[in-house]
């Protein structure tokens, strides 16, 4: 049996990265996927890789800032599967970047509509559906620029990914009564494609790498089992954390 046998689980932001990764392994888990992203072509890929695996998945393309497409993914989930177990609010951008002083309004407020905003949308339907089966688990992918290292040039980025931080405590409290629990997982340096929009150097790739006391960045592989730990029963007294899964950036100085 699996880790999330017979649960029911949704990702957004699952076309690549951690997002994909994620649903690979939860379907392996046993777990029936609801998948998200903006792009079909990608999403069609995901569901068709799994279904070959013998796991069970369907998709929806949207835009997370869009509230209707929050309440869509959570109503497909209902619609094929009959509940929802498992959130993974994993959607994200790294937003308009640069000096502050030089960051347009619309740049600021697109990075926290989608990074912030979108994920609120989404854990609001997604809870009012766990409420009706007695609980579940959301999950956040934050991180740790501007939690526990701060860069220059990422103040959007960092400030919305710091808000969903405050956004878990506050569900995780609020709902922690009627067994919801509330957890970010909070990543250093992963080999995805928004990794490498922004260090698209062999200088800069090395100069991140060495950030981290493992002297490596992350697979997404091993950013998805950080996930399904908060997603499993393993963590059944977790809620309400900012879990560092960060290869040791936050605490070298070397």
């Amino acid at each position: 049996m699996g880790r999330l046998s017979d649960k029911v689980a949704l990702i957004t932001g699952a076309s690549s990265g951690i997002g994909r990764a994620t649903a690979l392994l939860f379907a392996a888990e046993g777990a029936k996927v609801v998948v998200g992203a903006r792009r079909q072509a990608e999403l069609d890929s995901l569901v068709a890789q799994i279904r070959e695996a013998g796991g069970e998945a369907v998709a929806l393309p949207g835009d997370v800032r869009s509230e209707a497409y929050a309440s869509a993914l959570v109503a497909l989930a209902v619609e094929r599967y009959g509940r929802l177990d498992i959130a993974f609010n994993n959607a994200g951008t790294l937003g308009e970047g640069g000096p502050s002083t030089a960051v347009s309004a619309e740049g600021w407020n697109d990075t926290i509509a989608i990074n912030l905003t979108g994920s609120f949308l989404g854990a609001k339907h997604q809870i009012s559906q766990m409420l009706k089966h007695g609980g579940g688990s959301v999950i956040f992918t934050s991180t740790f620029v501007g939690y526990t290292v701060a860069f220059p040039g990422v103040a959007a980025y960092a400030a919305s990914k710091s808000g969903l931080i405050g956004l878990t405590q506050a569900l995780a409290a609020e709902f922690g009564p009627q067994g919801i629990r509330v957890n970010a997982i909070l990543p250093g340096a992963v080999d995805t494609d928004m990794y490498r929009s922004m260090n698209d150097t062999s200088e800069s790739q090395a100069f991140i790498t060495n950030l981290h006391a493992l002297k490596r960045v992350a697979w997404p592989e091993e950013l998805a089992r950080s996930v399904l730990y908060l997603a499993s029963d393993d963590s059944s007294f977790v809620t309400g954390t900012a879990s560092l899964a960060d290869g040791g950036v936050s605490i070298t100085r070397t």
